[in-house]
């Protein structure tokens, strides 16, 4: 992974997060993905071992959980 990945669920927490993010390390340098919209990297984001959205995984493989906006289960649905 050469660029770390944002996993978002479009709430306001989330979408703040987002912007907030990308003032930090650079659009460039992050892939938002929207899984309420992307709902097929849902399973990428467990893999990755995201917990909760938002969430970052940095190129190392880290996940970083910001704030708690929602568990996977609750975006699972």
């Amino acid at each position: 992974m050469t660029k770390s990945v944002f996993y978002h669920a479009g709430c306001p927490v989330c979408v703040s997060a987002e912007q907030d993010i990308i003032n930090l390390i650079g659009a460039d340098n992050v892939e938002v993905v929207h899984i309420g919209e992307m709902r097929n990297r849902i399973d990428e984001a467990e893999k990755a071992g995201v917990k909760s959205v938002p969430a970052l995984v940095t190129p190392s493989g880290n996940v970083l959980h910001i704030n708690f906006g929602a568990s996977m289960a609750d975006v699972k649905g």
